[in-house]
C-alpha cells in the first residue's frame, strides 16, 4: 500500500524533515509513503486569505496521483482514536487503491473547488475529513504528527507493543 501526503509548504526547519523520515523509515516496505511538498502561495497584501487559500487548494487538487482515496486533515473533520484510525487504514485499503492525506496551509482547504480527475469526470471530495485534534498546530509539525499516526497505526496491525 501506498501513502501520498500532499502538504502546503515546501521549506520546513531541517529537524520537521528528520523527524517525519524517522517515523516513515520505522513502517515496514509493505506501507509506502510519499511526501508531495507544494509551494505555498506568496502571502502579499494584495492577496485576500480566500484567493490564496484557493490558489493552494488548486495546487494540491493538481498534485494528487490518480486513482487515490483522499482524506483531507481538517480542523471540522472526525476524530478517530489511533485504533480506529488503524482500522480505516485497513478498511481504505481493501479498496485497492492508495490513500492520499492532504494538509492545507495556514488558510487550510477550500472544499467547495471542485475536483476533476484526468478523464473530466466530477468528484466530490474528499472521501474523508480527519481532524488530528481539536488544537491547532504549526503546519509542519503537522507532518510529523500524522507520520507517527501513520507508524502507529501500523504497529496496531501488525500487534508491535508501541501502541500501548
Amino acid at each position: 500500500m501506498r501513502f501520498n501526503i500532499v502538504a502546503v509548504g515546501d521549506k520546513v526547519p531541517s529537524w520537521v524533515d528528520e523527524n517525519f523520515d524517522e517515523y516513515i523509515q520505522r513502517i515496514a516496505s509493505d506501507w509506502r509513503v510519499h511526501l508531495i511538498k507544494i509551494p505555498p502561495v506568496k502571502r502579499l497584501k494584495s492577496n485576500s486569505k480566500m484567493s490564496i487559500k484557493q490558489q493552494e487548494t488548486r495546487r494540491i487538487l493538481n498534485s494528487i496521483p490518480d486513482k487515490n482515496i483522499i482524506i483531507a486533515l481538517d480542523e471540522n473533520g472526525k476524530m478517530l482514536t489511533s485504533n480506529f484510525f488503524s482500522s480505516k487504514i485497513n478498511h481504505w485499503s481493501l479498496d485497492g487503491r492508495d490513500i492520499c492525506f492532504l494538509i492545507g496551509g495556514p488558510d487550510g482547504i477550500d472544499f467547495s473547488l471542485p475536483f476533476f480527475e484526468k478523464k473530466n469526470i466530477k468528484k466530490k471530495w474528499p472521501d474523508f475529513r480527519l481532524s488530528l485534534s481539536p488544537l491547532t498546530f504549526p503546519h509542519p509539525i503537522v507532518r510529523i504528527i500524522l507520520a507517527e499516526q501513520l507508524y502507529r497505526a501500523w504497529t496496531i496491525k501488525m500487534g508491535h507493543p508501541y501502541h500501548r
